[in-house]
């Protein structure tokens, strides 16, 4: 094979319909838009129109709210933290939302990070979080330690 030899498969390329051609062309005249009417102008949009009738984003009733002052909290749980600390990746003593990150405990910060209770803690710890569960300060303090909201 050559370079001057190389081409395209047959059927791959197809060239584009030329229209309002002439009669002869077969979509020529009103050029496959068939005869007046909105559609056959030019610059016409109907998507969502339904004939007159109610469209049916309209007719359907709107549901939910999103809340544009909402927060969106980085979860952290105490199983996943006694398992940092196990493993050497956390220091007991103080914890903070950098040294999670540094742990790959958390990925991105978001708006802060939410300590949860699922799992244990045997480990007396310090922890400043930017929010979290009763549940999960009570089992922080009944192990000897201490969270702090920032």
């Amino acid at each position: 094979m050559k370079l001057n030899e190389i081409k395209d498969n047959e059927g791959a390329r197809k060239s584009r319909k030329r229209v309002a051609r002439g009669l002869g062309c077969g979509s020529g005249k009103t050029a496959g838009r068939g005869q007046k009417g909105q559609k056959a102008r030019s610059g016409v949009a109907v998507r969502s129109f339904e004939g007159g009738q109610m469209p049916i984003y309209r007719r359907l009733p709107k549901h939910g709210f999103n809340n544009p002052f909402a927060k969106t909290f980085a979860v952290v749980n105490l199983d996943s933290i006694q398992k940092a600390i196990d493993a050497g990746k956390l220091s007991a003593q103080e914890i903070t939302v950098e040294s999670l990150m540094n742990a790959n405990l958390v990925s991105k910060k978001l708006d802060g990070v939410r300590l949860l209770a699922r799992g244990a803690i045997n480990s007396s710890i310090n922890i400043t979080v930017n929010s979290a569960s009763k549940s999960a300060i009570e089992a922080v303090e009944k192990a000897g330690g201490k969270v702090t909201i920032a």
